[in-house]
């Protein structure tokens, strides 16, 4: 499985602060068995986010648009709104089980705006921008990606 990982974050973008969550849902999703195709820091900019989702998904080659950072209540924080903008569906039980297992750890949990959709046949997820947030996040659906990916492809339930 194919995936392309996009932190939104300024801070990355500018290079004020390193994108150690990106780094680390590399990390976990290779050990899993999934291609990293692509990995992008964009800041945070709802018009340019949702172009370049739109771009990726539409080009078909990812199995998976994973992005960390934006899902905040931030005046910036802008990721599910570009992802709404694409999104031909949602898949709202994904951002439930983020948040769930997150609320275990955390009640700021609640907090997080992330969410999950497809457009085309490529599952869009975000994740929040704090390295832990994304890891517990990214460990909570990753059972479950491989096959909503299958169902997205044609495969059966």
């Amino acid at each position: 499985m194919k995936v392309a990982l996009i932190t939104v974050s300024d801070g990355c973008f500018h290079g004020t602060r390193r994108d150690a969550s990106g780094d680390s849902l590399a990390s976990i999703l290779s050990g899993a068995g999934f291609e990293i195709l692509s990995r992008a820091v964009l800041p945070d900019e709802m018009e340019k986010l949702a172009e370049c989702f739109q771009q990726i998904c539409d080009a078909g080659e990812a199995d998976l648009l994973i992005t960390t950072g934006g899902t905040g209540l931030g005046p910036r924080d802008v990721t599910p709104e570009a992802t709404t903008a694409v999104a031909q569906k949602l898949v709202p039980g994904l951002a439930e089980l983020m948040r769930l297992e997150g609320l275990k750890k955390t009640a700021r949990a609640a907090l997080s705006r992330s969410l999950a959709g497809v457009r085309g046949r490529t599952l869009i997820l975000n994740l929040p921008g704090s390295q832990k947030g994304a890891e517990e996040s990214l460990n909570a659906v990753l059972p479950l990606l491989k096959h909503a990916v299958e169902i997205l492809r044609g495969g059966g339930h």
